[in-house]
């Protein structure tokens, strides 16, 4: 039997104290499995969803392989979106708290080139980014990858649908033949075969089952014409009544109309697609994860990376085209002992994949008639908070604690009525409800945030 205690691997004492101190103590299935085959330098190809534990088993493996005395680029990972990059990053901060000096930037589009490239000049050891901002700063030279010795590919399998193969593999061209390749993906296209027989060395593979939770998500399946999705989408809404949902699309166009018939219809939607700017789609996920915003109407690459603690709904506009695209798109829901409700709209075209569904879960699937959609009283659908924009950020030396006491103390809010704090360089946000948001936005223009009159708006 597999000992599943991290103190069990050959870690570095200050990554184990960190661990425990996080409340590390038991791996999941992908981290033991894993864990071993990545501390002892081998490849790896692991097939794995996320909220599997993925990020801590390649985040421990790559900073345990870190020399602290060299501050050039030692471990190089790559991720399909910003948002999960971001992520990404954030967990390996955590992971090396213990650690002495390690930096770890992250170099993504949507930000000026200048001031990332500044940040290289000082050296970084863990470089998270997104394959297209790395190329641009390898071809002009202000990233330099021949020290690295980790290569971690992560949802690489979305990184070859939005068309990254080659891309890929002119990054990996500028790495070392030497390093340690590892990579990670929800299923296993043709196309990692590809990268796994170009740019690795005898990986091991190993496969964890997806964790469907299933006496965590209750599903349920619609058989629909296709012209009635996006009136039964709005019936699925005003039945379940959601603080927070996902409802997947094919299409960016599918994606914009479905979430604009549902502000029409008074419902607080948004849309999410490759087709946006950085500054929307990062408007638009904060509005989402601070609990301002009902409905996401988002692409299956476009939600990657969405880190999102409890999301009591996802519905299936369109039936996914394969099987691991509905267990990924399903497991958003029913976290962290949580029960989650996951609504699938079925039109005669997709019930071959309905009949996958069936087949991979071995059990019948749970059909309902659009009869049962009854709507629940309350009034119209609007998200519990709003979201306060204040033009001051990381840069200015703002702290989730100087806006908390700001609200709490001049403004008068009680604790209980301020939710998620975000702050990225030049900007912060704050969630307060909905019924206060007027008060703290007259308040906090009228008044000081760390002894500074800073501008302050709704979003």
């Amino acid at each position: 039997m597999t000992d599943t205690a991290f103190s069990s691997l050959p870690l570095a004492d200050a990554l184990l104290g960190n661990l425990a101190s996080l409340g590390y103590t038991a791996m999941t299935d992908i981290q033991a499995q894993s864990l071993p085959v990545i501390l002892r330098g081998a490849d790896l190809i692991a097939q794995a969803s996320t909220g599997s534990g993925k990020t801590a088993a390649f985040g421990l493996g790559l900073l345990q392989a870190l020399n602290p005395r060299y501050y050039g680029c030692q471990a190089l990972v790559l991720c399909p979106t910003r948002e999960l990059a971001d992520q990404v990053a954030r967990e390996i901060r955590r992971l090396a708290r213990g650690a002495d000096n390690t930096k770890v930037l992250t170099l993504c589009g949507g930000v000026p080139m200048g001031p990332q490239a500044a940040s290289l000049e000082h050296g970084a050891q863990v470089i998270v980014g997104t394959p297209g901002r790395i190329q641009k700063h390898l071809a002009r030279g202000s990233l330099v990858l021949e020290g690295v010795n980790t290569l971690v590919l992560d949802e690489a399998d979305r990184m070859l649908d939005m068309g990254f193969y080659d891309s890929i593999a002119g990054i990996i061209a500028q790495t070392p033949a030497r390093r340690q390749t590892l990579l990670f993906s929800a299923t296993y296209p043709d196309g990692i075969r590809q990268i796994a027989a170009n740019f690795m060395r005898d990986p091991q593979q190993i496969s964890i089952a997806s964790e469907q939770a299933a006496p965590r998500i209750e599903q349920r399946f619609f058989e629909i014409d296709p012209h009635q999705r996006t009136d039964v989408v709005a019936q699925v809404l005003a039945c379940f009544r959601p603080v927070s949902c996902v409802a997947f699309c094919f299409t960016r166009q599918q994606c914009q109309e479905v979430a604009d018939a549902l502000c029409a219809r008074g419902m607080a939607a948004m849309a999410l697609h490759g087709d946006m700017e950085q500054r929307e789609r990062d408007d638009v996920l904060i509005r989402f994860a601070s609990r301002s915003l009902t409905v996401l109407v988002a692409t299956d690459v476009a939600a990657r990376g969405l880190d999102i603690d409890a999301l009591d709904l996802v519905i299936n506009v369109e039936l996914g085209r394969d099987v691991e695209t509905h267990v990924h798109r399903i497991g958003r829901t029913g976290r962290a002992g949580e029960k989650g409700i996951a609504v699938s709209l079925v039109a005669p075209p997709e019930m071959r994949r309905a009949q996958a569904i069936e087949v991979q879960q071995g059990a019948a699937l749970n059909w309902h008639p659009l009869s049962s959609l009854k709507p629940r009283p309350g009034g119209p659908l609007v998200p519990p908070m709003k979201t306060l924009c204040i033009a001051a950020g990381r840069k200015d030396k703002l702290r989730p604690g100087d806006i908390l006491g700001a609200l709490t103390g001049e403004a008068g809010l009680p604790g209980d009525k301020v939710g998620k704090i975000s702050i990225t360089d030049f900007q912060a946000f704050v969630a307060v409800a909905r019924e206060m948001a007027p008060l703290a936005l007259e308040r906090l223009n009228a008044g000081r945030i760390k002894g500074r009159s800073l501008r302050v708006k709704l979003l």
